[in-house]
């Protein structure tokens, strides 16, 4: 089990950049995937990145790609998404998630909104 805690979000100008932070309960180090995902209202839950154990190998859809980097610290329990270059489009409630075994573990989201 694990509980994650996400900050950093806010308001931005379009062109802008954020950093969000996502910190977990305990050691990171075993969980093999982390990542992130976002809900714009009336929209379903979609995922922006997703990273392996060890941090080489991370997936972004086509929307986020070349724009938003992920990155994990093992060594802090800290999973980070930078997003740079954001688009109104971008505005949702952000979540970071760790996949523990066959479990699914969520924080409780962080507002992004990109005024244009």
């Amino acid at each position: 089990q694990v509980q994650l805690a996400e900050s950093g979000g806010g308001l931005v100008q379009a062109g802008g950049s954020l950093t969000l932070t996502c910190a977990a309960s305990r050691s990171i180090s075993s969980i093999k995937t982390m990542g992130w995902y976002r809900q714009a209202p009336g929209n379903q839950r979609e995922l922006v990145a997703r990273m392996t154990t060890g941090g080489g190998s991370a997936d972004y859809p086509d929307s986020v790609k070349g724009r938003f980097t992920i990155s994990r610290d093992n060594a802090n329990n800290t999973v980070y998404l930078q997003m740079n270059s954001l688009k109104p489009e971008d505005t949702a409630v952000y979540y970071c998630y760790a996949r523990v075994v066959i479990f699914d573990y969520w924080g409780q989201g962080t507002q992004v909104t990109v005024s244009s």
